[in-house]
């Protein structure tokens, strides 16, 4: 008889099984990181000096168009009176002229806010015929962006006082008072 001698085996060292993947922790991340960029795009909107913010108009001598309408609650582009608008979401206050007040009649009663009403519509007239160019240079007392706008190269301010509507700024006479 033959004997076959029979090694017993050894037992293979198990691999430990592979780590759980964490789907939690990496979307938390993506989160957080959105949120992150979202304060910091909020605060660099508040917090960033006008000058800055006006980047986009400052220096173009570049024509555009847009459509205005008048001043509502939405205020991204629209006419708020004869020397104030909308543009692309920034407020700017039109430079040297001055039109009458719509809303408060300041000296004129009822006449200065059917002039201020017509200034009004025919500055959105001309924005909405016609290509502009738009030049800012720093603000006024009250935050909003300063600048002019012109039509074939002739500033709206010029047109509205030739046709009765504004007065020159800072010295003119305000002349719907009387």
């Amino acid at each position: 008889m033959k004997f076959i001698r029979l090694r017993p085996k050894r037992p293979r060292p198990r691999r430990p099984a592979p780590p759980q993947r964490d789907a939690v922790t990496p979307a938390l991340g993506v989160i957080a990181l959105f949120a992150v960029c979202g304060l910091g795009w909020i605060a660099v909107d508040q917090f960033l000096p006008a000058s800055s913010q006006v980047a986009t108009f400052a220096g173009t001598a570049q024509e555009r168009t847009a459509r205005f309408s008048m001043c509502g609650r939405n205020r991204h582009t629209c006419v708020v009176d004869g020397d104030t608008i909308w543009l692309d979401g920034q407020n700017l206050r039109l430079q040297s002229y001055d039109t009458p007040e719509p809303h408060n009649d300041i000296c004129g009663g009822q006449a200065e806010v059917a002039l201020a009403h017509r200034a009004s519509a025919r500055l959105l007239e001309l924005l909405n015929s016609n290509s502009f160019t738009v030049q800012t240079s720093g603000q006024d007392r009250y935050g909003r962006v300063l600048a002019t706008i012109r039509i074939g190269g002739r500033d709206v301010g010029d047109i509205l006082i030739e046709e009765g509507l504004a007065r020159r700024w800072p010295d003119g006479h305000e002349w719907w008072c009387e």
